[in-house]
């Protein structure tokens, strides 16, 4: 490890005095003129990485959801997976040190890890359609080279592309061809073989309006448009021909706002969708006769595909138990209706059962263990796709013929309402119970639990962000008046008791 050349490249992509950032589950996200050094770094880091694990790592240039001026970076380990929670505490301190204790700070981690640092590194990385990305993964790349290791630039991919191309090239290419054509390849092929047993829907022909958030998503969806059969007809709307990324539009806005983005046209029952800006987030809602909007989200999305599984496990005669992983956010209406109607379990084991399904589905026949497999392919991917999470949903719905209204009336969300709050500084406030208990400041929980009270079918719990200065509110009760009112009401209790900052939460938001 040459460490006078580190500190030398270094000093072009020096660090901003005073910035302290933190790697969360999203990685690094801020403004993205005070990124050079992270991606310099995570370019080192990196390679450390790999190092240690002797496998290809990943290195995303995205902010996901965010506002375009933002940007970020995340790294992505040997299976496609997030980064293990020790190297985002190595990540975390090698992006905040300052110039004079990077190397250091380098020798620290590469004992502490035990990397070889004989050991030959590959990093491959990709970027969003962001203004300021490409700079920023040629920050990447020197803090890459500059450690001696090789790498493959993607350019412009969705991030659930580039986790594919790393679990890919790690398993000898036995989950896919490391290529973009090979990723359009596994899915469609998945897609297009599932799709034939939907024949006798009488519905040969779908459309399906998509909302692309401006971002990646557009650009992969027009590649992916010519493997796709003709009997799925997708509509793609805010493809970042005008218009800003996230900006009135994509998922998080439709999730958060509760109505419909701007630059799509609907129609009544029309079935529409959007993306998130780098195409890992996907929802669904359409608007009906009377003009009400109705959002379709991960509930319901994760009890259709459940209920799918399970149904087909039945008729291959399997005995495996299906389980759904839920967060704080899940619906109290979804819950109910897994535990109560569909029987399904909550466990991360799931997605190992699954895996071992797949294995087994080799000694199989039967049509219902094909379209079993399909499910698989489509689905089975390390982190949340919303190409796939798509195409699995349209093939579902065309197999079992369900409109879009018939899948919303599985049963009826309990009125929700989501909030933000600008604080001085989100760490003020710990969380436990998988975010669902605040932990400090004192007396804020017992606030939050008195104003609870207040509302039949209540329920309220708020979170730091992971990628900024806001804390996430979330109220559902029995009507949408009165979630409206508890989420404020917590907002406020937020406000004064966890260091609030500008103005105060109003009614009516």
């Amino acid at each position: 490890m040459d460490l006078d050349a580190i500190t030398k490249h270094s000093a072009s992509h020096a660090k901003p005095d005073g910035l302290i950032l933190q790697y969360g589950t999203a990685g690094f996200r801020t403004k993205a003129d005070r990124l050079d050094h992270v991606m310099f770094r995570m370019g080192l880091l990196a390679v450390l990485r790999s190092k240690q694990t002797k496998s290809t790592i990943g290195v995303m240039v995205t902010a996901s959801h965010n506002p375009e001026d933002d940007n970020g970076v995340k790294l992505v380990d040997p299976l496609g997976e997030m980064l293990a929670p020790s190297w985002e505490e190595h990540a975390t301190h090698l992006a905040n040190a300052e110039e004079q204790d990077l190397a250091r700070a380098l020798v620290a981690i590469s004992e502490e890890a035990a990397v070889n640092l004989h050991q030959d590194a590959f990093v491959v990385i990709g970027r969003d359609t962001r203004p300021s990305s490409e700079k920023l993964s040629e920050s990447v790349i020197d803090g890459v080279t500059v450690l001696g290791g090789q790498f493959h630039d993607y350019g412009l991919l969705t991030t659930p592309q580039l986790h594919y191309m790393v679990c890919c090239r790690n398993t000898g290419g036995q989950y896919g061809e490391a290529t973009i054509d090979g990723y359009y390849h596994k899915l469609s092929t998945a897609f297009v073989e599932l799709s034939k047993q939907a024949s006798c829907s009488g519905d040969d022909h779908r459309t399906l309006k998509v909302d692309c958030a401006n971002g990646i998503g557009a650009l992969k969806l027009k590649e992916m448009k010519h493997y796709l059969p003709q009997g799925l007809s997708v509509q793609l709307f805010n493809d970042g021909t005008k218009g800003k990324l996230n900006h009135f539009c994509g998922a998080d806005f439709v999730k958060s706002h509760q109505k419909p983005p701007e630059g799509i046209e609907m129609k009544a029952n029309e079935r529409c969708c959007s993306f998130d800006g780098d195409a890992d987030r996907i929802i669904y809602y359409y608007c009906d006769v009377d003009g009400h909007f109705h959002l379709i989200d991960g509930d319901k999305i994760a009890t259709l595909i459940s209920s799918f599984l399970k149904e087909l496990l039945l008729e291959i005669g399997e005995s495996l138990t299906v389980g759904v992983v839920q967060t704080a956010y899940a619906n109290g209406s979804s819950t109910r209706y897994l535990e109560e109607v569909m029987k399904v379990l909550f466990s991360k084991a799931a997605e190992t059962k699954i895996r071992q399904l797949a294995k087994e589905l080799e000694d199989k026949k039967g049509k219902a263990a094909k379209m079993l497999e399909n499910v698989i392919d489509l689905f089975n991917q390390a982190t949340g796709d919303a190409i796939s999470d798509m195409l699995v949903i349209e093939a579902i719905l065309a197999l079992k013929g369900l409109t879009i209204q018939q899948w919303d009336a599985l049963y009826t969300d309990l009125p929700n309402r989501q909030l933000k709050v600008k604080v001085a500084d989100r760490q003020v406030i710990s969380t436990t119970d998988a975010e669902r208990q605040v932990v400090k400041p004192p007396g804020l929980q017992e606030a939050i639990n008195d104003l609870v009270k207040k509302y039949k079918l209540s329920r309220a719990f708020v979170r730091p962000s992971g990628t900024e200065d806001v804390v996430r509110v979330y109220a559902e009760a029995d009507s949408q008046e009165n979630a409206d009112s508890l989420a404020y009401e917590v907002s406020l209790a937020v406000f004064q008791q966890a260091g609030g900052v500008g103005e105060r939460p109003q009614p009516g938001f």
